[in-house]
């Protein structure tokens, strides 16, 4: 299902940083079960402090031997909606370890909530980068995880990864976003949004609830 097809020198910044795969749960039934489990649902449920949650989407995510670092960012720059209550499982396929690229946290900055316009890039590395140490946010890095270990990180919270320096080894990684039932559709603010309105919203215009057959009910 990858559809990059250029070796890793010929990408950008963002393209460098890992492979991607998205709505595997569409295609695969085992993904499906995986996806859909209302062992994980709970957990972001409880988190979230709400009764309910819904799929946004899930990905899989392979940083590459060599694979270049994940900039700063926040994933909900990418979301058109309503509620700051969503949520990403970040989970390990594998054993990892720092060196393999680590997901990186600047730790209760999602209290910042939205920080910038702005995409994965160089220019986010740089001024996220400054931001984070700005506000006096703590950098925290697992060293390492096992495969099925889970960390969770909210939609607004900050975090990055280093390259993958292993020679190897890829890591591998699945994650899927939860958002709290009841949500609705916003007006997109930038081509990213309605990329993702189109894409994983079915085009649900905005002021609808976040409810297409991609975002079903999980628990």
């Amino acid at each position: 299902y990858n559809t990059e097809k250029r070796k890793l020198n010929e990408r950008d910044t963002y393209g460098k940083a890992f492979l991607q795969i998205m709505n595997l749960w569409e295609v695969d039934e085992n993904v499906k079960k995986f996806t859909l489990a209302k062992r994980m649902a709970k957990i972001a449920a409880d988190l979230l402090g709400v009764k309910n949650v819904r799929i946004y989407h899930d990905q899989a995510l392979y940083k590459e031997p060599g694979g270049g670092f994940t900039p700063w960012h926040q994933d909900q720059y990418y979301w058109p909606v309503d509620t700051n209550n969503t949520i990403t499982m970040w989970m390990p396929l594998i054993d990892i370890t720092a060196e393999m690229g680590m997901l990186t946290f600047a730790s209760g900055s999602q209290s910042a909530g939205f920080v910038k316009n702005m995409a994965i890039s160089d220019e986010s590395e740089a001024m996220l980068e400054r931001f984070v140490k700005d506000k006096g946010f703590e950098v925290n890095r697992p060293q390492s995880m096992k495969a099925g270990d889970a960390s969770w990180h909210y939609g607004w919270t900050l975090h990055s990864a280093p390259g993958n320096q292993s020679k190897d080894t890829v890591r591998e990684v699945m994650t899927v976003i939860y958002i709290a039932d009841g949500s609705h559709v916003t007006k997109p603010e930038n081509k990213d949004q309605e990329n993702d309105r189109q894409r994983w919203l079915c085009g649900l215009e905005p002021g609808k609830l976040v409810a297409s057959r991609l975002n079903p009910l999980v628990l």
